[in-house]
């Protein structure tokens, strides 16, 4: 009996652990802190909700076989941690389409001359992943830009009627109408 108790205690032990460490590199600590973007026109309210990853002396985008933490035509979560989200209280015109109002998932398929940026059901976790197919609200491709001075935290942001990636030295806009 008194193994068991011992056993239990000891599992009990490890999952405050374990959850004591998330909790501290998700909310306390973060090494890519949590960011956040609003936009409201007078009839458009949107909000968006992503992590924000160093650069660091990395190289951010490019071919895999360069070392690039983001190789292109490959799945990224558009940011670090959990899902990147995008929440729209009215329905909105995003890249000439309509998007309802809700809460969804942002990722994105980056290559050098172009973003593919896809609008998804999923909302939540750390989309480690690519998520379902069946989920996917819509696809925006999208041509990146060069910048002349280097992003060292990853941003997204309003400006004007765009919604704006940057990081590193790359940029992708997606209008919003």
């Amino acid at each position: 009996m008194k193994l068991i108790n011992k056993i239990i205690i000891g599992v009990i032990i490890l999952i405050a652990l374990a959850t004591s460490f998330l909790i501290y590199g998700l909310y306390i600590n973060p090494k890519s802190p949590l960011g956040h973007a609003y936009y409201n026109n007078g009839k458009d309210d949107i909000s968006i909700r992503y992590y924000r990853p160093l650069k660091k002396e990395r190289i951010i985008f490019g071919n895999e076989n360069e070392g690039a933490l983001v190789p292109y035509g490959s799945y990224w979560r558009l940011g670090a941690n959990l899902t990147t989200k995008i929440e729209t209280k009215t329905t909105i015109s995003f890249a000439g389409r309509e998007l309802p109002s809700g809460t969804y998932g942002l990722y994105a398929y980056p290559n050098k001359e172009n973003w593919v940026i896809v609008v998804h059901e999923k909302t939540g976790g750390f989309s480690f992943a690519e998520p379902d197919e069946s989920g996917v609200i819509m696809k925006i491709n999208t041509a990146s830009q060069s910048l002349d001075k280097s992003i060292e935290k990853l941003t997204i942001d309003f400006v004007d009627n765009y919604l704006r990636i940057r990081w590193d030295t790359t940029q992708v806009s997606i209008p919003i109408n």
